[in-house]
């Protein structure tokens, strides 16, 4: 508790115009105090400051630690240690023949988006190098979108043979390179970002006006507030199991009707670029999610595709 207090004092102290933390305590007890720094959460001053000292040009990152960035027409990948704040890698890369985002199965295009890597694989055909670095393409967001495709990987060159210089969607390159990048990854705390053109640097406006809202959000929800909730999600939302906004917002309204008192917290929040071909302020939310009522425990990941737009977000897809 007393580092709970602690805690507040200091972000009392940022705030002039605040409620005096120690004074609501003394008189409102500690519940008064959390419901205080609930709502700071929800203030985009709050997280102006909070990221004034936060380098976010590649994105905001609580517990991903590597973020890899290919470039498709500066044909180039770069590797970043959020946790150092360093490039550890570059290379050069041959991408799909055609130019574009990847659509579907066999257009000879690398997608555009944002990935998981899934999976490292050394027992590849030769034609793929020395190893292979497969990733989730296509995401839960392209399939809302009804884009098609497998096999997109990061792989190697032939061992035994010369090659063209595209690939049909995958990233490739030198043998020695994919060698040492595979010596400076981790793949299971990496996401991979892929841009048709130089990506555009992420700016801390857009993450605390994210941020901000992800809690205005949370807060709509955990008081099931169902106009507040639902005015954050698009009207072509898509649900990952198929639910449109409309399917989406009479389940919700139903479970909202019971109105439950409910636990729900986010931990690890991560905020990564999302390339698309309609210029729009696309993010991928990726972040740890404890969800608790009377009946219902979730503990797990929360991962969202949204929409920077008119000072707020707007939820695309969910999952």
């Amino acid at each position: 508790m007393k580092y709970i207090i602690l805690s507040l004092f200091v972000i009392n102290s940022l705030y002039a115009t605040s409620v005096d933390i120690i004074e609501l305590y003394r008189t409102k007890g500690l519940k008064a105090v959390e419901k205080e720094i609930a709502n700071q959460l929800k203030t985009k001053s709050y997280w102006d400051y909070n990221l004034q000292n936060k380098e976010v040009i590649n994105g905001y990152y609580e517990s991903i630690q590597y973020v890899m960035i290919c470039e498709k027409d500066q044909k180039d990948i770069k590797l970043y240690d959020t946790k150092k704040k360093a490039e550890l890698f570059n290379s050069e890369v041959f991408v799909g023949k055609e130019v574009g985002d990847k659509k579907i199965e066999g257009d000879m295009k690398t997608p555009i988006g944002a990935y998981k890597l899934t999976q490292r694989i050394t027992n590849v055909d030769p034609f793929y190098g020395p190893l292979a670095l497969t990733t989730n393409y296509p995401n839960m967001y392209d399939k809302t979108q009804g884009k098609t495709g497998h096999g997109i990987w990061i792989h190697g060159l032939p061992l035994n043979q010369e090659r063209d210089d595209f690939t049909q969607g995958c990233i490739a390159l030198d043998n020695t390179k994919i060698t040492n990048l595979d010596k400076k990854i981790n793949i299971d705390n990496s996401v991979l970002v892929i841009s048709e053109q130089k990506l555009q640097q992420v700016t801390k406006e857009d993450m605390s006006t994210v941020l901000s809202n992800i809690y205005k959000w949370r807060d709509a929800w955990k008081d099931s507030d169902i106009t507040s909730y639902l005015s954050f999600y698009d009207e072509n939302f898509k649900k990952s199991n198929g639910q449109t906004f409309q399917k989406f917002s009479r389940y919700k309204k139903r479970i909202f009707n019971r109105n439950e008192q409910k636990t729900i917290e986010f931990f690890n929040i991560n905020i990564i670029p999302y390339p698309n071909d309609t210029n729009k302020k696309i993010f991928k939310v990726v972040m740890d999610e404890l969800y608790k009522t009377k009946n219902h425990t979730f503990n797990g990941k929360k991962e969202l595709y949204l929409e920077v737009k008119n000072n707020s977000i707007s939820i695309l897809a969910e999952s």
